[in-house]
């Protein structure tokens, strides 16, 4: 199944405009809380096709971990991240999400757009440091017909009870859920750092 899923998307990103610079932008429906996203610390993006989302939040001040299992999108993720002067901010991987998230984190972000995987509900929070900010979204089956990737009604909200909610909508066949990790009061975040007291590059957080 990964590699008819591999082969579907290389041909669905390599059938798409590679115009990439200056498209950088976070999802729609994230795009009204686009302050709450912190300037520093670290990002993690979970099928992240070209890299627009990735690149945003680099530009915004984040150091970004980002995955996709189509090789196509990531190389194109890659060139947008360096078009846009963002490559030492940026590391773009394929990875095959059937065999879960790898062992990155905590983040201050995470995000993950137009992707379901039930199975990975509880690790895109544990990827969380406290007060992190979780946005998903997802095809719903509210305002479109079911299926098998859309999320039925209140499925989001049941499925990140561990989050505090901020936002969550159901409408014209996507859902969405913006909210932050219990635990720790919020603080502004920090970049992550190395023993030798520089921002450490997303490498060295694996």
């Amino acid at each position: 199944m990964a590699d008819a899923d591999r082969e579907h998307w290389d041909r669905r990103y390599t059938a798409r405009d590679r115009t990439l610079a200056g498209h950088a932008a976070l999802p729609a429906v994230f795009a009204s809380h686009s302050d709450l996203f912190p300037t520093a610390g670290y990002a993690i993006e979970l099928a992240c096709g070209t890299g627009a989302a990735a690149v945003w939040l680099a530009r915004r001040g984040l150091r970004v971990w980002a995955c996709d299992i189509s090789p196509v999108a990531v190389a194109a993720a890659t060139e947008r991240a360096r078009l846009d002067g963002q490559s030492e901010r940026c590391t773009f991987e394929v990875v095959d999400l059937d065999h879960g998230i790898p062992g990155v984190g905590p983040a201050d972000v995470v995000l993950c757009s137009m992707f379901r995987d039930p199975r990975l509900d509880a690790a895109l929070v544990e990827r969380l440091a406290p007060g992190g900010l979780l946005a998903v979204s997802a095809l719903s089956e509210v305002g479109a017909a079911p299926g098998r990737f859309r999320a039925g009604p209140g499925e989001l909200l049941r499925a990140f009870g561990a989050v505090d909610v901020i936002e969550h909508g159901e409408a014209d066949g996507q859902a969405w859920l913006l909210g932050r990790r219990r635990g720790l009061p919020q603080r502004a975040p920090q970049a992550h750092r190395n023993p030798d007291d520089r921002p450490a590059h997303p490498d060295e957080l694996l």
